[in-house]
């Protein structure tokens, strides 16, 4: 319930941020800070929130990012009323904290799941976010309604119910998520422990990562699939324009993406659980490879763009769905918030650089060479992870 709620909050953002951003501003040129800001909250906040939730219980710290994410509406509306380009900076970046709030809220799934449906658990968060995020773009016409009843910008009437919706989701996060799930995985392991045993080391993030390969494998994955998701998804709306396709094309174009990101994940978690989560990231990467590379040769059919788009969200919703339960399934619980903190903030940080090699990749190699570059680069992962299955496939034991 909170992820939906959250979604759709998220999904006002990224519709109405860049708007608000040109209006705001007086140049479109400033349009493209909305997502960066938006990105680099998210990246921010992911290991304060993960060091929230390690040390008060993912109640606590979910229900804190989904409060600052409804404070950063109500800026986004203040600074579209006093016209202040620079709050509204300050806003974006508050708002983004709701992403990094809905990424850890796909690791609470896992606190208490068990290896055999850690997938589907993880999954089906993430595919709750679907709701949101179909719903969010469409607040034009509603949130300008409620702007005219408020006396306000008509753009930011639509942070009003990204306002609402965050508080919303605060109040689902501290009322209806009891018992705590990371306190009570941590309170098992705790009792599980033989008397008189050392307590486990807490240990960072970054040094859990330097020493367990699985799950360096695993945020590697994460951050290759949404840098490669990020820099080509940004730029199919100004190569599409470019070439002449209308804005419901490119609308049609990014809404199939999104529903491929989200709604088939618990697909995706099944297979993770049912066939192994190597076996999942392969097929994501699969998936993405087959993206990239339909992008290259079909840059120029509006047919075959999208395609890729959707193949694109396909890929990533199995990589992420995977290597998140993965993950989740290598550390144990008193290092499981500081792992997976990191991994949020390595998979903004990738996100962010994607998009921005993204824009002078386009000018000097096309759409088509962007596609080329991205498939090479996962193309190298794909080839990692086939070994890391070979290597897994030798290890089993051999049948008695």
């Amino acid at each position: 319930m909170a992820q939906v709620l959250g979604g759709l909050g998220a999904g006002a953002t990224l519709s109405l941020g860049a708007l608000l951003a040109a209006e705001t501003s007086g140049s479109s040129a400033w349009s493209g800070m909305a997502a960066t800001m938006a990105t680099l909250g998210a990246a921010a906040a992911a290991v304060p929130l993960a060091a929230l939730a390690q040390r008060r219980g993912r109640r606590v710290s979910l229900a804190t990012g989904a409060v600052v994410s409804g404070v950063g509406a109500l800026l986004a509306i203040a600074a579209a009323s006093l016209s202040a380009f620079p709050l509204l900076l300050l806003a974006l970046m508050l708002l983004g904290v709701g992403s990094a709030t809905g990424l850890q809220a796909r690791f609470a799934a896992t606190d208490l799941a068990t290896e055999s449906t850690r997938g589907r658990s993880l999954a089906l968060v993430v595919w709750s976010t679907t709701i949101g995020a179909v719903l969010g773009p469409n607040l034009f016409e509603p949130g300008a309604a409620v702007a005219l009843v408020l006396g306000i910008p008509p753009l930011s009437g639509g942070f009003v119910f990204s306002a609402a919706a965050q508080a919303g989701a605060a109040a689902v996060y501290a009322l209806g998520l009891r018992p705590d799930p990371l306190l009570t995985a941590l309170a098992e392991q705790e009792a599980a422990r033989p008397a008189g045993s050392a307590p486990p080391e807490r240990r960072r993030g970054l040094r859990v990562l330097a020493e367990n390969p699985t799950a360096r494998f695993a945020v590697v994955i994460i951050a290759v699939s949404h840098a490669a998701m990020v820099s080509l998804m940004s730029m199919t709306p100004v190569h599409l324009h470019d070439h002449g396709a209308g804005l419901s094309v490119v609308g049609l174009t990014i809404s199939l993406h999104v529903a491929g990101m989200y709604a088939l994940s618990p697909v995706f978690g099944w297979i993770a659980d049912r066939f192994g989560k190597t076996q999942g990231i392969l097929c994501g990467q699969v998936l993405l490879l087959l993206a990239l590379v339909t992008a290259w040769r079909g840059a120029e059919s509006e047919a075959w763009v999208t395609t890729s788009l959707v193949l694109l969200g396909l890929g990533w919703s199995a990589c992420v769905v995977s290597a998140s339960a993965l993950l989740a399934g290598s550390v144990g619980a008193a290092e499981r918030a500081p792992v997976q903190g990191t991994s949020d903030l390595v998979m903004n940080g990738a996100g962010a650089v994607g998009g921005a090699l993204a824009g002078p990749a386009l000018v000097m190699l096309g759409y088509a060479g962007l596609g080329l570059a991205a498939a090479a680069v996962v193309a190298v992962v794909v080839a990692w992870t086939l070994t890391r299955l070979a290597s897994l496939r030798r290890s089993e034991p051999a049948p008695a």
